[in-house]
C-alpha cells in the first residue's frame, strides 16, 4: 500500500541550507583582522600554532554569545520580517551595512594594536583564551555585523529550534574553520609573514565583502519588481 507523504513537512535539505548559511556567516564574522587578529597571529608566530588557535577559540565563544543574543532579538520581529515588503527593505539595509563593514575592514589598520599585543607574549593557553574572549566581548558592535548577515541570509527560523541549533553550530564551525586555517597558514609561511601581511589580508577581505554585498544589493533591488504592493503602491 503506497504511503501518502505530506509535502508541507520540512525536508532534510532545510538543514543543509541553514548549515551552509551558518558556515558562511561564521567565516564572514571572523575573517576581518582587527585587534583579535593581531592577538591570534602574534602567538602563532612567537609561541606556536596552537597558542594562536586557542586565541581564536576565545573569540569564537564571544561571537557565539553575541550571535545567540542577536538571534533571539531578531526572532521577536520575524512576523514583521515575514512580510515580503518589509523583508525586502531589511535585506537592502543588511546589504548596505555589510558593504560599510567591508569598507571599514579595507581601511582598518590593526597594526596600531600591536604594542598592546606584545605585552602578552608570556602566558598559558588558558591565558590566551581568556584574553581573546575579553577583547572580543568588549566590542558589542559585532552585533551589527550579525544583524546584517542574519537579515541578508534570512538566517533566523522562528519556531524551528532544531534548525536554529544546527545553524548556530554551523556558525561556530565556520568561525573555527577560519581560525584553524589562518593559524595553519601563518605557521607554514612564518618566515615570510609580517604585520604588513595583516593589512593586505584585511584589504582582500574588505574587497571581497564589498563586492559580495554590492552584488547581493543589486540582486535584491531587482527583486523589487516582483514584489506586488511595492511597485503598485
Amino acid at each position: 500500500m503506497p504511503y501518502n507523504i505530506p509535502f508541507n513537512v520540512p525536508l532534510p535539505f532545510n538543514f543543509l541550507d541553514i548549515t551552509v548559511k551558518g558556515l558562511i556567516i561564521g567565516i564572514l564574522c571572523s575573517a576581518p583582522m582587527g585587534p583579535i587578529g593581531v592577538l591570534c597571529v602574534q602567538p602563532t608566530l612567537n609561541k606556536g600554532r596552537w597558542y594562536g588557535f586557542v586565541t581564536g577559540l576565545g573569540a569564537c565563544l564571544s561571537d557565539f554569545i553575541y550571535a545567540i543574543v542577536t538571534g533571539f532579538g531578531m526572532s521577536f520581529v520575524m512576523e514583521f520580517i515575514d512580510n515580503p515588503r518589509y523583508k525586502f527593505f531589511l535585506q537592502i539595509f543588511g546589504s548596505i551595512l555589510l558593504f560599510c563593514f567591508g569598507l571599514y575592514c579595507y581601511y582598518s589598520d590593526p597594526r596600531k594594536k600591536v604594542h598592546k599585543g606584545k605585552r602578552q607574549q608570556k602566558g598559558t593557553l588558558v591565558h590566551n583564551f581568556v584574553t581573546a574572549f575579553i577583547v572580543t566581548f568588549s566590542n558589542p558592535l559585532i552585533i551589527l555585523l550579525f544583524m546584517a548577515t542574519f537579515a541578508q541570509f534570512a538566517f533566523i527560523v522562528p519556531e524551528h529550534p532544531m534548525e536554529m541549533s544546527i545553524g548556530y553550530i554551523s556558525l561556530i564551525a565556520g568561525a573555527l574553520m577560519w581560525w584553524y586555517g589562518l593559524t595553519w597558514l601563518v605557521d607554514k609561511v612564518r618566515e615570510f609573514f609580517s604585520l604588513d601581511t595583516i593589512v593586505i589580508i584585511n584589504r582582500i577581505i574588505g574587497t571581497v565583502v564589498m563586492v559580495f554585498s554590492f552584488a547581493i544589493l543589486i540582486g535584491t533591488a531587482f527583486n523589487l519588481f516582483s514584489l506586488p504592493g511595492i511597485v503598485n503602491s
